[in-house]
């Protein structure tokens, strides 16, 4: 702290008008933990449009929330449908090439791609309330599908077993999201933070376009495991199976898809191209393998597609199955990796058009669509960045551009599936590869390293963990090392010294800012989080050691000896009886070495239970106050009039710069 060189003349004056900081008065227990309850889970207070009401009002409202297209619907327009029909037309041609390579990514037959593009954008349609979303499967959702099943069942030793558990799974993915949606628990999902995300993204990407390597080199065996080391050996340990002419097929369609989405990027307005792409590709690679009869010199295709929309597959589900356990699990897995791309999507592209989106409800409508889905033979579906961006810049108005894709679906589910007999999987594994690299965002790993240190290290731990051991790993090393900062955030909060910004009465940190004045007699600190048990211990042990260093600055420099400690509470949130104890201990503390323990804005929270536990007697009323500024006010008021010996001659210097 810099010398006194300036006293603000309020100090100087006999605080006999001070506001006293006031207890907020009781409540009942059952009320309060109502109040708690609400503001926890509902925040928003989705109620509110209700009170007031009569009843068939409250009915109309009650099925507005529920299905929201029951609110737009009424207000649709043919302008509106104009702009949804282009959107939905554009989606349709992403959508079906990817929904075929997502599905051969899970292991699954290549038509639950489309199926799954079909009946879940319908219901997502009537009950989500994103205009933007686009609906259908992902490759990390597919990716994790793979894995975890593959682990305990071989997809193609036992297919059937592997689908009715992809079922299963999807149908425990969609209870699991409909239930946090129910019991507004969607703060679960918070905990996988942007560091998180942006790390893991880019390792499943990585991961996704190592296991292309088999289609790219048309290798007929490949290893299950996701690693890099598992992936590179079985990669190597096979050069001589490799196949030149699907490797020069793949990466001729790569190239093009990549060069396409270059221009999409140089010229918005081209977005189109883009988009048209993967479809484009599919087409092209199709009539080159019917043409040149690829098929029979090493080029796989896709094969018979079975012709019909969805059949239903609740029998499927596979309730009594030994690999019950491992279903639960791989959808709990899938459907929180669902949910947090799928609502930061919806929320990203509703900023931008400056509407909100109701994050319970988005997990509802999600929960719904993917336990319809299971019931009709769809794997896990959300809303993908890719899908969804190409119909935002479509110019999409509602989610009706979602009905519009489903029926581009089912007229390919009925019609045009034969098509695809010839379609290579060589390029399937492009278009995966394609849209993989757009998720590894290199540029936000940079930024992460330049803002937060720690933050770059748990994107690297997501990403490390997920590239050299398994997205399960990389997904607990991710969320354990953001669990470990909040816990290390809360057991050792910020301790700081305050003084006088000059010409004001604004006390501030004296190492943000080095210019201010230290207060002779006082040590004003201020506790920057909330005091639980956690780290009660640790404040008073700091509190102490400040104490003590100040002290000892003191003794050798002659100046005024310490007769206060000010406490700066604002913020301090909330207290738990560890902390009540720490305050008590650091009162008897500050007793036996003749100081005063002054506390300086407390909360409401913080109030009443120093009042509940009589801490308030012990300090005593009339050492609270509003503001720091009061705080020093009195005991610079006190000062003054005690007259210390140790006191006059410094108080003569400050009134002499003042």
């Amino acid at each position: 702290m810099g010398n006194a060189d300036y006293v603000h003349p309020s100090t100087n004056v006999e605080p006999s008008h001070r506001v006293a900081v006031a207890v907020p008065p009781r409540q009942p227990f059952f009320k309060s933990l109502k109040a708690s309850v609400k503001e926890t889970f509902f925040p928003d207070d989705p109620l509110r449009q209700f009170k007031n009401q009569p009843r068939s009002r409250k009915l109309v409202l009650g099925l507005q929330y529920f299905l929201p297209i029951f609110e737009w619907g009424p207000r649709y327009s043919l302008e509106f449908f104009k702009a949804d029909l282009i959107a939905g037309i554009t989606i349709a041609s992403l959508a079906i090439p990817q929904g075929i390579s997502y599905a051969k990514l899970a292991n699954l037959p290549p038509i639950l791609g489309l199926y799954s593009s079909f009946v879940p954008p319908l219901v997502y349609a009537m009950m989500g309330s994103s205009r933007d979303l686009a609906v259908g499967t992902v490759a990390v959702a597919s990716l994790l599908t793979a894995s975890m099943l593959g682990n305990e069942v071989n997809a193609n030793e036992n297919p059937t077993l592997y689908l009715h558990l992809a079922f299963t799974a999807t149908f425990f993915a969609g209870v699991f999201q409909a239930s946090l949606g129910i019991l507004r628990l969607g703060f679960i999902v918070d905990f996988l933070s942007h560091a998180t995300i942006v790390g893991f993204m880019a390792g499943a990407a990585t991961v996704v376009c190592l296991q292309q390597l088999k289609g790219i080199l048309g290798l007929d065996h490949f290893t299950h495991g996701t690693d890099l080391v598992s992936v590179m050996r079985s990669v190597f340990s096979q050069t001589h199976k490799w196949r030149w002419e699907s490797a020069l097929l793949g990466c001729c369609f790569l190239f093009y898809l990549l060069l396409a989405r270059y221009f999409s990027k140089k010229k918005p307005n081209l977005f189109w191209i883009s988009a048209m792409a993967p479809l484009t590709s599919v087409i092209l690679g199709s009539l080159l393998v019917y043409l040149t009869h690829a098929e029979k010199h090493g080029v796989q295709v896709i094969g018979q597609l079975k012709k019909g929309l969805n059949p239903p597959s609740i029998t499927d589900l596979a309730f009594g199955s030994a690999y019950l356990s491992t279903a639960l699990k791989t959808g709990i897995v899938t459907g929180v990796i669902a949910l947090a791309e799928g609502i930061a999507v919806g929320r990203s592209f509703a900023m931008f058009k400056n509407y909100h989106i109701d994050g319970n409800k988005e997990m509802i409508a999600f929960g719904t669509m993917n336990i319809v889905g299971s019931c009709t033979s769809c794997y896990l579906t959300t809303g993908p960045f890719s899908r969804s961006a190409v119909n935002f810049n479509a110019g999409c108005k509602t989610a009706v551009s979602n009905i519009v894709m489903a029926m581009a679906v089912m007229i390919t589910l009925l019609f045009l599936t034969p098509l695809f007999h010839y379609t290579p999987l060589v390029v399937l594994s492009s278009i995966i590869i394609a849209a993989m690299l757009g998720l590894i965002d290199y540029n936000a790993a940079i930024h992460l390293w330049h803002v937060d240190k720690f933050d770059f290290v748990v994107c690297m731990g997501a990403y490390m963990g997920v590239v050299f051991g398994s997205v399960e790993i990389g997904l607990v090393i991710a969320v354990g090392l953001s669990l470990l900062r909040v816990l290390l955030f809360v057991a050792r909060p910020r301790t700081l010294v305050l003084g006088n910004i000059p010409n004001s009465m604004i006390y501030r940190s004296v190492d943000q800012y080095p210019d201010t004045n230290n207060v002779p007699g006082v040590l004003i600190l201020e506790i920057d989080a909330p005091i639980y048990f956690a780290n009660s211990s640790y404040l008073r042990e700091r509190i102490s050691r400040w104490i003590d260093e100040e002290e000892d600055k003191l003794k050798p420099s002659g100046e005024t000896s310490l007769q206060y400690v000010i406490l700066d509470m604002g913020a301090v949130g909330n207290i738990d009886t560890s902390g009540i104890s720490m305050l008590e201990e650091v009162k008897k503390i500050t007793d036996r070495r003749g100081l005063k323990l002054v506390l300086a804005n407390p909360g409401g929270e913080v109030m009443k239970k120093l009042n509940k536990s009589n801490l308030i007697d012990m300090i005593g009323q009339e050492w609270i106050y509003l503001t720091v500024g009061e705080a020093v006010a009195a005991c610079n008021f006190m000062l003054h009039s005690c007259k210390p010996k140790s006191v006059t001659a410094e108080s003569q210097t400050w009134n002499d710069n003042v």
